[in-house]
């Protein structure tokens, strides 16, 4: 799953999490984790903030950590949400229209009643 919103940097930024429950192995969420950086600095993305984050397991602790299927599907995977990502923010969209302001209404001002003085009274107690 990929996230991306606009920055202010002349480049894109990545951050990928790999939750333990998804990839069990320590080997399979650093094989994710560097097929993930690799193809995010060849795919020359515009100025985003993109967060990958798997969104269903990989694998199970049965069987190899890490295979040839996992790494071809991972960088098939990749490429097409970093190509979606990529076309997305290649064409930004304008910005939305926003209603016409109205200047706040002022009511008119209340004929005001003469100053009173102000009357102090104080009690004391013993």
């Amino acid at each position: 799953m990929l996230y991306t919103r606009l920055n202010d940097l002349p480049h894109a930024r990545l951050g990928v999490v790999v939750a333990k429950r998804f990839a069990p192995r320590a080997v399979t969420r650093n094989t994710i984790k560097r097929v993930t950086r690799e193809l995010f600095r060849q795919t020359g993305l515009p100025a985003i903030d993109c967060l990958v984050r798997l969104a269903k397991p990989v694998n199970s602790k049965q069987g190899p950590a890490t295979t040839a299927k996992l790494k071809t599907d991972l960088r098939v995977e990749l490429a097409r949400i970093f190509a979606q990502a990529k076309a997305a923010k290649s064409h930004p969209r304008q910005p939305p229209l926003l209603p016409p302001t109205v200047p706040p209404t002022v009511p008119p001002a209340l004929p005001s009643a003469p100053a009173s003085p102000a009357v102090v009274t104080s009690t004391a107690t013993p």
